[in-house]
């Protein structure tokens, strides 16, 4: 779990509203004690809480393309990040972290990448020399994320509620399965399945083998961590 506030479209000087994202950020510290990052340009800041699970020594966010053109602000699992990395034997990737994948990703494929992604996350992306925002979450929604307009129209995207009340006028959830490019202006769904029309499930049999094979597969995935972990149930 990590958080992340970013704010684009600034309407207000860079230096003010870089102090008020700071102490947006200080909110859901919670989230991630490990370690605070920010960047900043006089049309974008992205602060990022980190808690540390993939490379504790080296993950820190934002993280920058190997160019230095795009910033990457995460809070997710990406947990076939090592076969997706195997894509990419020419780019020079900065850190071990899980996340960092996501920017040769985007820079080749566009929003087509996101399909290919087996995880969970939030996050926000930045074409530094371009002024271009890419915003995403998780097929299901399992990353929480928000997105806000304050009253000058400065645009904000949060892992939390919390940091965007007193700040902005207007508030939404970002929906999950869904994407945002700042040049086309509109949230766009990515994922989609069949199973999410009851019609196509409804006569489906359960085999309980593939199920618990499935089920098998889903928890060795997500042990993926280079830090202690534990098991709690309840």
């Amino acid at each position: 779990m990590c958080g992340i506030v970013c704010a684009f479209k600034l309407k207000e000087p860079a230096e003010a509203l870089r102090l008020q994202v700071l102490s947006m950020a200080k909110c859901i510290r919670h989230r991630g004690p490990d370690w605070s990052g920010i960047f900043s340009n006089d049309k974008a800041i992205m602060a990022h809480e980190r808690l540390a699970i993939v490379d504790p020594t080296s993950g820190k966010q934002p993280l920058f393309s190997s160019d230095g053109k795009m910033v990457l602000a995460a809070n997710g699992e990406i947990y076939n990040h090592m076969a997706l990395r195997k894509q990419f034997k020419n780019y020079d990737f900065q850190t071990k972290s899980d996340c960092e994948v996501i920017l040769p990703l985007y820079k080749e494929k566009g929003a087509s990448f996101l399909d290919e992604m087996n995880g969970i996350f939030g996050f926000a992306l930045y074409d530094v020399e371009n002024d271009i925002y890419f915003i995403a979450r998780d097929h299901i929604g399992i990353i929480p994320l928000y997105i806000g307009w304050d009253q000058n129209g400065t645009f904000y995207v949060a892992s939390e509620l919390k940091a965007l009340e007193g700040v902005c006028t207007k508030i939404e959830l970002f929906p999950p399965g869904h994407y945002l490019d700042s040049r086309e202006g509109k949230l766009k769904r990515w994922y989609s399945r069949d199973w999410m029309d009851y019609k196509n499930v409804k006569d489906n049999v359960t085999n309980i083998a593939e199920l618990r094979k499935a089920l098998e597969a889903a928890v060795h995935r997500q042990l993926m961590s280079d830090v202690p972990y534990g098991v709690l149930l309840s």
